[in-house]
């Protein structure tokens, strides 16, 4: 049955409740960024009507909100490719109206309006129970960037690198998935080493637990400088791509593990195949928008647990609706810390 008949199948009353979002329209080339009105009959078809109680700032939103048509190609849209709530209309068995659930990844907040209003329709595919464990508010604290941080952790978890094996450098650390990973590394009891520009930041040694912190351009000039380095790291989780990716692979122990996600700093690398023929290196890519159900609940079911650390709030920032625009804006010229979380009123 397709999605447009199932939606037809809605409460009408239901369908036609108003909300708030903020709304990025297009006129000439130009955006704008508005809190507006809109209703449940403009959301797409889909299997679930989920109120949104919670969503999160990420880059990709902020892209969105920008007029990024490599994000987002039509408008008007709304952004948030995070959102938690509760669904107030089913169209499957899989799911009941109060259930509380995860939505993250896949084209939410792209091309399908996202968490920055106050309801969503998406595909039953799309969703997760929320975990024993987490609350909304929390499971959006990670969101998107937790479970590519988790995505990464996993990958040095099962690979069998312990903590006794050495130091892991995260970059990008006082961003979503680089302040996350840091945390979540801790958590686990590995030694943590932070590449940022922030090179004195107490975020990065108090909140996150970060045991050193190098400097970006000293990064390279000491690990990309060379074909092959000193080992110096057993594992990288790397959000930035370009020479500090490079020099991630230069400097791994023997059977490191370095992961990759974001391309900040370039979408190319530049580098040697000795440390993949000569250390047995692996680079991993980490992609959280389509990554398979089975793994996705797998990682949240650690992060709600084994892996939660005791002070995810220190990193998180609660924010309402007329805050979010300002905040789209530090994000998108690289100066967020931590997590920005969009709290719905009720």
């Amino acid at each position: 049955m397709s999605y447009a008949v199932l939606s037809a199948k809605i409460n009408p009353i239901i369908m036609d409740k108003n909300f708030e979002a903020l709304v990025v329209t297009e006129e000439n080339g130009s955006y704008k960024k508005e809190i507006q009105q809109v209703s449940t009959s403009q959301l797409p078809a889909g299997d679930l009507l989920i109120q949104v109680k919670y969503s999160s700032v990420n880059y990709k939103d902020a892209l969105s909100a920008s007029g990024n048509k490599g994000v987002t190609k039509k408008f008007p849209h709304v952004p948030g490719i995070d959102a938690s709530g509760i669904v107030v209309q089913s169209d499957t068995a899989d799911f009941a109206e109060g259930d509380e659930v995860i939505v993250t990844g896949f084209d939410l907040g792209m091309n399908t309006w996202g968490g920055f209003g106050a309801y969503i329709r998406v595909p039953v595919a799309w969703a997760i129970r929320l975990p024993k464990g987490l609350s909304l508010q929390e499971a959006v604290a990670y969101g998107t960037a937790g479970l590519t941080a988790g995505l990464s952790v996993l990958e040095i978890v099962d690979a069998q690198i312990t903590p006794q094996a050495g130091p892991v450098v995260v970059s990008g650390a006082t961003g979503g998935v680089g302040s996350i990973a840091a945390l979540l590394l801790t958590t686990l009891g590995y030694q943590v080493v932070a590449v940022s520009g922030k090179k004195d930041d107490a975020f990065l040694t108090h909140t996150l637990g970060v045991s050193k912190i190098i400097g970006r351009d000293e990064f390279v000039d000491s690990y990309d400088a060379k074909p092959l380095t000193k080992p110096a790291f057993a594992a990288g989780i790397d959000t930035v791509s370009g020479p500090i990716l490079s020099g991630m692979l230069k400097a791994a122990q023997y059977g490191g593990v370095v992961t990759c996600c974001g391309m900040v700093a370039s979408p190319e690398i530049q580098t040697s195949i000795f440390p993949f023929i000569l250390r047995g290196v692996k680079l991993t890519g980490i992609d959280s928008v389509m990554a398979p159900m089975p793994v996705r609940q797998r990682v949240w079911q650690l992060l709600a647990t084994e892996w939660k650390p005791g002070n995810l709030q220190q990193i998180v920032h609660e924010i309402d609706l007329q805050a979010l625009p300002a905040i789209l804006e530090t994000l998108l010229h690289g100066q967020a810390k931590g997590r920005y979380v969009l709290k719905h009123a009720d």
